[in-house]
């Protein structure tokens, strides 16, 4: 979960008022957060936020904001944000994308800041703002990355382009000689860093004004010029590139109103695309882009477990920072310009819920008594283990959730035999597994040093695509095995197989098999009463190539669901 650091005299200042650690505590419930500790000595507070869906939390400002307006239910006012209808005045502030961006990193926001002085303080802010939005909600800077200039320095259009990496230089942040972009990638710590996200291009992302002074090669570096801001800058320039467009305006809207809430003038910037996006070719930012959502308040009584009046729940979400009309026992809450986290009319319960106070909701002692027990799935499972310890194995827990490298190109299978979460958080866990063999050569591909033979096992849930299912998909209970050592092979693997199913007392057939993660004709499908029930043998040296194995290995898995079919 984040973490910030705030200034507390700095929190108290912008929210209008001074908490002692009880209070400060109690408060911080609002913003699903709790304090990690104090600083007496450097007067920090060190706050733990405990929820993801709310960066605009994710700064000094952010929070102060949010407490402020649940003290006083009074709700600022933007009047910088262009919509869907009206673009605010952007002067001659433009961005002018190329053509060639679209395939490489297609978008980008900006606005500038103008009429106040930067001191200490506010600038560890804007850099730890700026730092854990691209970290936490930009996916490491590949969706979101963020770079502040001195915009006194810049003469607009600002050109947003695709340059050669070996013929284009300039001097980067913190460097004392030109660096190509290409050098940069492997030269500058930033490069080594996030280079990554666009080593595998021909051309790289970067931005210059209208006289070719550089701003940037995002999401990397600032140039040591431009992108040099100090204490005591006035003008400063904010620009956001990446790959989600929603997200990047959603981080812009934030980083707008922590920089107004600081005191600075907001000023709108144009940008033009050559191609199509999701909100037009020409967006001035900041852009306020999300929907109202409308609740039935049955359902939020339902919920609650309390009467919800329509006066008390729109009182509740405005303390939220909400806007909110009445029709009938309807609500439509209009998210504020900072907020993009109402997906369902159930968030508005939690807002309601969070606005009344959970300390108001009265505990109930459970009506009905029940008593626990192992489900038979639970328990075939334990029986199962207690085989595998006795055949000597040692059991492993993994993750369900992980990469498309390890379960897709290292296993060498199709795509479309894996399910993809929809917005993943990171790429580490971007797929649900639908094997378990790829936890277990991961696990093998880092215990080269221990003593052979290894022999470890896991029993777990996978997932797979199946139409005939509600949700398209179906989860199982599976045994996965493997075993490494100099002389695995077929026939040893075939001998575990069998003793498991003799202690488990079943039958099972073999059948001959093919498939891309075992040597052909050195593996086989295992089937109980008419089904295929799981597979076994020599694990694929292409595969084990792929994780880094040098020593041969076997695997196996069964799926213990079709063993308790009858």
């Amino acid at each position: 979960m984040p973490k910030i650091e705030v200034i507390e005299d700095t929190l108290y200042q912008l929210v209008g008022k001074r908490f002692d650690e009880e209070e400060l505590i109690s408060i911080l419930t609002s913003a699903k957060a709790e304090l990690d500790s104090r600083v007496p000595e450097e007067g920090l507070l060190k706050i733990e936020l405990n929820d993801t869906n709310r960066p605009d939390l994710w700064s000094a400002t952010g929070l102060a904001r949010h407490l402020r307006i649940f003290l006083s239910a009074k709700l600022p006012t933007y009047n910088f944000f262009s919509t869907k209808e009206e673009s605010k005045d952007w002067g001659n502030r433009t961005v002018e994308v190329d053509t060639t961006l679209k395939s490489i990193r297609p978008y980008i926001t900006a606005f500038a800041v103008s009429g106040k002085s930067i001191d200490e303080p506010m600038l560890k802010d804007i850099i730890q703002s700026q730092e854990k939005l691209c970290w936490n909600y930009g996916r490491k800077r590949k969706s979101i990355a963020m770079g502040i200039y001195r915009s006194d320095l810049i003469t607009y259009p600002v050109k947003y382009f695709a340059a050669e990496p070996d013929k284009t230089k300039f001097l980067p942040l913190g460097f004392e000689k030109e660096l190509t972009l290409r050098e940069i990638l492997t030269q500058h710590p930033k490069g080594v860093e996030f280079g990554y996200i666009v080593e595998n291009f021909h051309r790289f992302p970067f931005l210059t004004d209208a006289h070719g002074g550089v701003l940037s090669l995002p999401p990397i570096i600032n140039s040591a010029r431009i992108g040099a801001v100090q204490v005591g800058d006035s003008e400063l320039f904010i620009e956001l590139t990446g790959t989600d467009y929603p997200s990047l305006l959603h981080a812009t809207s934030i980083m707008a109103c922590d920089l107004a809430d600081s005191g600075f003038t907001i000023l709108p910037v144009k940008t033009i695309y050559p191609y199509d996006t999701p909100y037009g070719r020409e967006v001035v930012t900041p852009f306020y882009f999300q929907d109202p959502i409308t609740l039935d308040l049955g359902d939020a009584s339902k919920l609650l477990g309390v009467e919800i009046t329509p006066e008390e729940a729109k009182k509740n979400v405005t303390r939220l920072g909400c806007k909110a009309s009445l029709k009938d026992n309807f609500i439509t809450v209009t998210p504020p310009e900072y907020r993009n986290d109402f997906l369902h009319p159930v968030d508005i319960i939690e807002d309601i819920m969070i606005g009344r106070g959970m300390e108001t909701f009265q505990p109930i002692m459970p009506t009905e008594f029940t008593v626990g027990r192992l489900t038979r799935e639970e328990e075939f499972a334990r029986k199962v283990k207690e085989i595998m310890i006795g055949l000597g194995f040692q059991e492993m827990i993994y993750s369900y959730l992980g990469s498309r490298k390890d379960f897709i190109d290292s296993m060498g299978i199709p795509e479309d035999r894996v399910i993809r979460i929809e917005n993943p958080m990171t790429e580490k866990y971007e797929y649900v597994r639908n094997s378990i063999l790829p936890n277990l050569l991961c696990s093998e591909s880092v215990s080269a040093n221990a003593v052979y033979p290894h022999h470890i096992f896991e029993i777990g849930k996978i997932v797979y695509p199946e139409p005939a299912q509600n949700y398209g998909t179906d989860t199982r209970n599976y045994l996965g095995f493997l075993s490494s050592d100099r002389n695995v092979g077929f026939n040893e693997a075939n001998s575990l197989v069998s003793a498991v199913f003799f202690y488990l007392s079943r039958d099972y057939a073999l059948e001959e098999t093919s498939d891309p993660r075992f040597i052909r004709g050195r593996a086989a499908e295992i089937v109980y009463n008419g089904k295929n029930v799981g597979i076994f043998g020599e694990i694929h040296p292409r595969v084990l190539e792929n994780w880094g194995i040098q020593m041969p290995c076997t695997g196996c898995e069964i799926d213990l669901d079709k063993l308790l079919e009858e």
